[in-house]
């Protein structure tokens, strides 16, 4: 930065007054900016701007920077202590926690060397970043960070994009400049994960949901009706299929139409991973809902290893298995079993037995048995009310069973004609039904073709399952990704990839509290060390000159011990 004399004309005569100027380059060449207008200045007068003049004293070419990683000099002056004011309060810490972890992933740097530059007055790799932390910190629509959060923050000093440089048309824009190298990112972030933490990717967890759209998204092919798990059948929807690693790192994912099934997407899935990263010696742990016949078929052929839920039905062929007592106890309220394939082939069944998952299933019997034999005797005593065809009641009756599936088998119900045409109703309880619903409570199967690891071992990979849920939960809770307000496809798929990245850097956020030995919940982090904000401290002298200092807040103690922890040093302030 230097000083800069600048001249006006006021009354006849020609007046000279000093700015702070500072030079800095940009993708199109060195810019100047002024920074400060400090007026009509003496020597005295130009005490908020010395050191700024003389630039780093550590070397002779490089200029002072407006960041300062050292104590500032001491510099004195007489200030008005009673007009000294604060200015320009904007959220801080939560932007620049996200740009951190940006520079962490390599991100920045990613989105500079790839996206391809133009005209542009502000480069696509700074919109991409504050798509993405935005994203992070304060979902919400590209309107709503245009017109309101933006300009609350601090991210136009952190990237240097003034506020009015970012408007909803350059984000939509920057939207459609990112979605090109969605497999360039999900291979980069992959590469630079497993560099960070020391990741193996030998487990691949795969799992799908569902997001809904508002509108009717007519332009979108993808946008269909099918089975909601935001439970809006009302609204059109997609489907992404999310892999993730054993920790719960993000790895790739893919969007399907809003009717696809689960077990549709799984060949599609695994070719897409193989073709972008290689066919490794992986295992590939998917729930119940992947599994199929083809689907099996279709590991198999490939020589892939496989963890994967076996339909409930299948419980039906391991009763003696169920009935014996050699279960081995993993843990307090768990125990599990290692049974031989049926068929015979190169497989084994995990057969596993979970005490509260019995308790739940039990009290879920109870409550629907109660439910339909009340109905049932409604129907019956309507019957003997009034005269009622046998048609409408075995249509009652069909309508009581399908919504109370769960003990639906227990009941056998009969509906006969009279000779007068009165319909009745006759019902009465299968034990064996029973019977079998209270020896399989509890009780689910996992079918794999890893025959050299011990039941644990086995049950332990599929449960990590979990993580994918998380990581949909997450999604759809803390990064906001539901519902859908675009309408045009590669918008849409555009949202769901700034998506994925900031969860990338949730995930990533989370390894480093976890390894700080902070536990493991970084959003507390993340909402504790946003409060810090930055601000103008505004420090009138009396020469009547202004001095200036853009401040960013002192941490608190707990602000303090989690910037240590993780690493982070606050920068200190800025003059203006």
């Amino acid at each position: 930065m230097f000083i800069r004399p600048c001249y006006r004309k006021k009354d006849g005569r020609r007046h000279a007054y000093w700015a702070l100027v500072e030079s800095y380059r940009t993708e199109r060449g060195p810019r100047q900016r002024t920074v400060a207008y400090l007026g009509q200045l003496d020597e005295a007068g130009r005490l908020g701007v010395k050191r700024a003049a003389k630039g780093s004293k550590h070397s002779a070419q490089r200029q002072l920077q407006l960041w300062e990683g050292e104590a500032p000099a001491p510099e004195w002056g007489e200030v008005d202590t009673a007009a000294i004011r604060v200015e320009n309060q904007r959220a801080f810490g939560g932007p620049w926690l996200a740009q951190q972890i940006l520079g962490r992933l390599q991100l920045d740097d990613f989105f500079q060397r790839t996206i391809a530059k133009g005209q542009e007055d502000v480069s696509w790799s700074l919109m991409a970043q504050v798509l993405v932390i935005c994203r992070l910190c304060n979902p919400s629509s590209e309107l709503h960070i245009a017109e309101h959060y933006y300009r609350s923050t601090a991210m136009s000093e952190l990237l240097g994009v003034p506020a009015e440089k970012v408007y909803d048309e350059r984000l939509y824009r920057a939207l459609d400049k990112l979605l090109p190298h969605k497999e360039a990112l999900e291979k980069h972030l992959k590469n630079r994960l497993g560099e960070l933490f020391a990741l193996k990717y030998d487990l691949l967890l795969y799992d799908v949901t569902s997001t809904y759209f508002e509108g009717e998204a007519r332009g979108n092919a993808k946008a269909q009706r099918g089975y909601s798990r935001d439970k809006r059948p009302d609204c059109k929807q997609v489907c992404i299929g999310l892999v993730v690693s054993k920790c719960g790192m993000p790895i790739g994912y893919e969007v399907f139409a809003g009717n696809r099934t689960d077990v549709t997407t799984l060949k599609e899935i695994v070719e897409t991973m193989e073709r972008r990263y290689g066919k490794a010696d992986r295992i590939w742990v998917g729930d119940r809902g992947m599994m199929s016949k083809k689907n099996v078929e279709f590991l198999k052929s490939g020589d892939r290893r496989y963890i994967i839920g076996a339909a409930k039905a299948s419980l039906r062929q391991f009763e003696r298995e169920l009935l014996a007592e050699d279960w081995q106890q993993i843990r307090e309220g768990l125990e599990v079993k290692l049974c031989e394939s049926p068929e015979g082939e190169n497989e084994v069944y995990i057969l596993c037995r979970s005490q509260d998952r019995r308790e739940k299933e039990a009290a879920m019997h109870r409550r629907f048995e109660e439910r339909i034999e009340k109905e049932l005797q409604k129907i019956q005593s309507s019957c003997e009310k009034r005269k009622w065809k046998k048609e409408v009641i075995d249509r009652r009756v069909g309508r009581v069973l399908g919504n109370n599936s769960r003990a639906a088998g227990l009941f056998e119900v009969e509906v006969t004609e009279r000779s007068d045409g009165r319909a009745t109703i006759t019902w009465q309880k299968k034990e064996a039904w029973r019977q079998w619903a209270t020896l399989s409570e509890g009780c689910y199967l996992l079918r794999s073709n890893v025959t050299d690891w011990s039941s644990e071992e086995l049950w332990k990979a599929y449960i990590q399952l979990t993580e994918a849920e998380a990581a949909f939960r997450i999604e759809k809770s803390d990064l906001r990704i539901r519902p859908i307000w675009h309408q045009r496809e590669d918008r849409v798929l555009a949202h769901i990839l700034v998506c994925f990245l900031a969860y990338v850097l949730w995930k990533t956020l989370y390894q480093m509290v976890r390894a700080a030995g902070l536990g493991d919940e970084p959003r507390r982090v993340l909402d504790e060390l946003s409060k810090i904000s930055m601000v103008d401290v505004v420090l009138p002298t009396r020469i009547g000159v202004d001095i200036r200092r853009r401040c960013v807040t002192q941490p608190t103690e707990h602000q303090a011990i989690l910037l240590h922890n993780l690493g982070f040093l606050l920068p200190r302030q800025k003059k203006v």
